[in-house]
């Protein structure tokens, strides 16, 4: 779509898909970027293969792996996290924020509330629904516990100096701490590389791909080798951190079903869940974004706000109604702590879940970051950083309060232990069962995880696609399907070869070299903003 008003195109001879191998198979065509995909494509194929003709090998593999990437790289990690918050900041507040994607005189494609249904189902999703209840219970507990230390060395989980005994201090230490893993950094993460992505598409006419991003450092090197390690480091970063997520959602769908129909928990249930809704993402992508992602964003959206109003009603309201505002204080209490990067003494915290999360958050960055970009146009920059970062954020304060607020209510208030007794997966369901009609609500909480799951895979295909396909947007479906089939490929490959701990490896291990990636493209965004016209 041509700019609407002005706009400083860049002026380059490279015509989208100019590099692009064209093949027709009978009925099915494919219109492919020769480098990209096919050392992205051979990278996922020979990484399921291996993983599952060496499945024992695996997992002490991704074990060491994790633990070291996130014990050595912590500080680089949290520090990437706090580059991106304040740079979104001080771009909102700049005269920057004046200039607007698509032009000075475009106008959004979408309305406010299809938009932040779109922005948040693909950027939190089934995150929200796993960790919901179980973040802030493990932050509670292990902050209850106080600091336990041998050799020296602390050994507890709590965040900062924990808080030993102390119930309402636990909370809200709890509760600082997952709104920190959910709020402003993750959110400014996605901002930074969407508006790269949309200003750099929208207004300056390059392709809708990463290296784009990159044009003012590197110029006209971005269409050679330079610019296919880029995409190629996308294709694999969105791949591994969709795989995380959708073997999450797995886990948790398994768990709910066995709770509910005594369907028998194990890998084989696990996989049958990840082929099924892999077969329903299939048809969403076949749909297209407009008729498949946005439709199940709005459902699930619908659902989500249904569930959350409903234990906001029958669970501890007063509680939850001030607790949004108090988690809010402590979150800014607790965030100088939180975001320090040196001398920390609570190391499994900051490295086994900060340090985890930002490398998690970085991978998902180029397919929810594209996601954005592609419905944000006509917003300026201060409208889109204020709405990608304020509102999502005050959305998950509000799941955490209430969901997690809840389950802690019943520890302290009710002496419910059910709860915390229970694995990750399953806490949600035991939350919910104390209440009424918990058969309903487990029920509608399965299909959540569900539906969060196909809409992340069917966009997370559509946008590895594009990159794949050197920026064409509207390339052949048969390449959709293959990105998603291997999404579901490489979750079950990583779900047989060590479970979680092999999901939070790839997710870390890949959103490592992406972070080096994104904190050069900052740098670019910033170029790029300060030579576009600003409306008025």
């Amino acid at each position: 779509m041509a700019p609407a008003g002005k706009v400083t195109p860049i002026d380059t001879d490279y015509k989208i898909g100019q590099d692009n191998i064209v093949v027709n198979l009978g009925p099915f065509g494919l219109d492919i970027h020769n480098r990209v995909f096919a050392v992205s494509a051979l990278s996922v194929i020979a990484f399921v293969l291996l993983t599952l003709m060496f499945q024992t090998q695996a997992e002490p593999i991704f074990t060491a792996l994790r633990g070291w990437l996130t014990s050595n790289l912590d500080w680089f990690f949290i520090i990437s996290g706090n580059v991106f918050v304040i740079v979104c900041i001080g771009l909102a507040i700049s005269p920057l924020g004046k200039v607007r994607l698509g032009g000075t005189l475009a106008k959004p494609d979408y309305g406010y509330l299809g938009w932040f249904s779109m922005l948040f189902a693909a950027g939190m999703g089934i995150g929200l629904m796993f960790y919901g209840v179980s973040e802030p219970l493990s932050h509670f507990s292990s902050s209850m516990g106080g600091v336990t230390s041998e050799a020296g060395v602390r050994t507890d989980w709590a965040p900062l100096g924990a808080a030993a005994g102390d119930p309402e201090a636990a909370r809200r230490l709890a509760m600082a701490a997952t709104i920190f893993h959910w709020g402003l950094h993750p959110w400014a993460i996605y901002a930074i590389l969407a508006l790269g992505l949309a200003l750099f598409s929208f207004n300056k006419g390059l392709p809708l791909t990463m290296r784009s991003v990159f044009y003012p450092l590197l110029g006209e090197r971005i269409w050679g080798w330079p610019g296919h390690v880029v995409d190629i480091l996308a294709v694999l970063a969105t791949m591994f951190g969709l795989a995380t997520s959708l073997g999450l959602g797995a886990s948790q769908a398994a768990a709910g079903l066995n709770y509910l129909f005594g369907v028998e928990l194990g890998n084989t249930t696990q996989i049958v869940l990840v082929i099924g809704i892999t077969a329903i993402a299939l048809i969403s992508v076949l749909a297209g974004l407009d008729a498949g992602v946005k439709r199940l964003s709005e459902i699930n959206m619908v659902l989500a706000i249904l569930l959350l109003l409903f234990v906001i009603v029958v669970g501890p309201t007063l509680a939850i109604a001030t607790g949004f505002f108090a988690n809010l204080g402590a979150y800014a209490q607790y965030l100088p702590g939180l975001a320090n990067p040196f001398g920390r003494e609570d190391a499994n915290f900051s490295q086994g879940w900060t340090a985890f999360y930002w490398a998690w958050w970085i991978s998902w960055s180029p397919f929810v970051g594209m996601f954005i970009a592609r419905v944000s146009r006509g917003r300026t920059v201060r409208e889109f950083i204020i709405s990608v970062l304020i509102v999502p954020s005050l959305a998950c304060v509000l799941w955490m309060t209430v969901f997690g607020g809840t389950a802690i209510s019943q520890i302290v208030n009710d002496g419910y232990q059910a709860v915390a007794d229970a694995k990750l997966p399953l806490q949600i369901f035991l939350m919910l069962d104390p209440l009424p009609l918990a058969q309903i609500t487990s029920f509608i909480a399965i299909v959540l995880v569900v539906v969060f799951f196909v809409t992340s895979s069917d966009s997370g295909s559509l946008v590895i696609d594009v990159i794949a396909a050197g920026g064409k947007i509207d390339a052949p479906t048969p390449q959709r399907v293959f990105w998603c089939v291997f999404e579901g490929l490489v979750a079950i490959a990583l779900i047989l070869g060590g479970g979680l701990v092999a999901l939070q490896a790839m997710a870390v291990s890949t959103g490592f070299p992406f972070t080096i990636v994104l904190l050069v493209a900052t740098i670019a965004v910033v170029k790029g903003l300060m030579s576009e016209p600003r409306s008025h």
